[in-house]
């Protein structure tokens, strides 16, 4: 077993290369300073006891929250899911509205550029999910192709064959962090995955680590930060912390941004304890936002059962619970979720509107939208009390 030790920063000659500068004039020549990660495979892990205690008791409350919401699974577990990959990508500067995004999702409907992002951050976590079974270098290019589908810049589901680098302009002399040489990626990666795959590392610190050295290997040219989140839910799932439902990491780092940063940079130097007590933080502040969202759903379900007007066996109850998890609606969506006929909507549309449950939204005869105002409502406090104070 060995010890973490810092990045090696080697010296590598710039040669504008890829795609990325391809039709540009070619950036200034010099040395740049690409970092080699440590070996993690057989790492011992020497954390403070405080730190191993935080970790244990954020633990404890994830596996809670997942069994809380056990029985009640099927309406928020693509709420939680989807308020991650929101949190997730505000990290990285993509902010939208609960609405923009609900928009983003509906079938043929037409997306503003960060909300869609968002809605592909959403397909990550949940190929995250779905592999989490295998949490392996395959598992992490399908989580990437999943990310970046739509931008074929970026080589969804490969791994990088240029530099990258955070910061320095346009080119990575005098960037903050420079990612590894790109022939390091793959065998860094098995190193991680190996890292990943013991059973003899407490649960929490060994995802800390895993996510702070994929964060380090960099393997992508874009999409690294949502990517690298997306595996913690499949490490979450993979270790069994979590069993149901999505717990919102990404909303609890995204409380303050700088020290998670800080955190990734203490990493490189050696030290892993400052990144196991951010994610242990951040994990509880995470739960006790998703906990408000639920408790605030369930509310505003309840207070409909009083104002709505339909049968007990009419579909249009059927319609407001879907509400809880897809606040923003049309006829197709309800084709698709309830089974019933696009052009018959209305008859259950309009109750819940006439109710004051819904809105419509009409951009011409045949983009029809109704929404939620209650729903987004909660959904956007959700992310507002997240807000990034860092």
């Amino acid at each position: 077993m060995t010890s973490l030790g810092p990045v090696v920063r080697e010296n590598v000659r710039w040669e504008p290369q890829g795609r990325r500068h391809a039709g540009r004039a070619l950036p200034r020549y010099g040395t740049y300073h690409p970092v080699r990660p440590a070996s993690i495979a057989d790492l011992t892990l020497d954390l403070a006891p405080s730190v191993l205690a935080n970790a244990e008791s954020a633990s404890r409350e994830v596996a809670r929250f997942d069994a809380e919401l056990g029985g009640e699974i099927a309406p928020f577990s693509s709420v939680l899911s989807r308020s991650e990959s929101a949190a997730s990508s505000q990290i990285e500067n993509l902010t939208a509205s609960a609405r923009a995004i609900g928009e983003a999702e509906l079938p043929g409907g037409k997306a503003k550029e960060n909300a869609a992002l968002v809605v592909a951050n959403t397909a990550a976590m949940h190929a995250a999910v779905a592999l989490s079974d295998t949490v392996d270098a395959d598992a992490i290019r399908a989580m990437h192709r999943a990310l970046m589908i739509h931008d074929s810049r970026h080589t969804p589901g490969e791994f990088r064959a240029e530099p990258v680098w955070i910061g320095g302009g346009s080119t990575p002399i005098g960037a903050t962090f420079v990612g590894p040489r790109h022939e390091l990626i793959a065998g860094a990666i098995d190193d991680l995955i190996a890292f990943a795959q013991r059973a003899d590392v407490a649960a929490l610190p060994q995802i800390a680590v895993s996510h702070a050295q994929f964060e380090t290997i960099h393997p992508f040219t874009d999409g690294n930060g949502r990517t690298g989140r997306a595996l913690v839910q499949a490490m979450l799932r993979h270790r069994g912390l979590t069993r149901q439902v999505t717990v919102p990491v990404s909303a609890g780092l995204l409380a303050d941004t700088g020290a998670y940063f800080e955190a990734l940079t203490s990493y490189r130097d050696g030290d892993a304890g400052p990144i196991v007590e951010r994610f242990s933080y951040a994990t509880i502040l995470a739960i006790a936002n998703g906990r408000q969202l639920v408790a605030d759903l369930r509310e505003i379900r309840e207070s409909w059962n009083g104002v709505i007007a339909a049968r007990s066996d009419s579909t249009v109850w059927k319609l407001a619970d879907l509400l809880t998890r897809r606040p923003v609606v049309n006829a197709v969506l309800l084709a698709q979720e309830l089974g019933i006929e696009s052009t018959n909507a209305h008859r259950y549309l309009n109750p819940l509107t006439k109710a004051g449950i819904l809105i419509e939204t009409t951009n011409g005869p045949r983009n029809r939208i109704w929404r939620s105002p209650e729903v987004l409502a909660a959904l956007d406090a959700f992310a507002e009390r997240a807000g990034r104070r860092g």
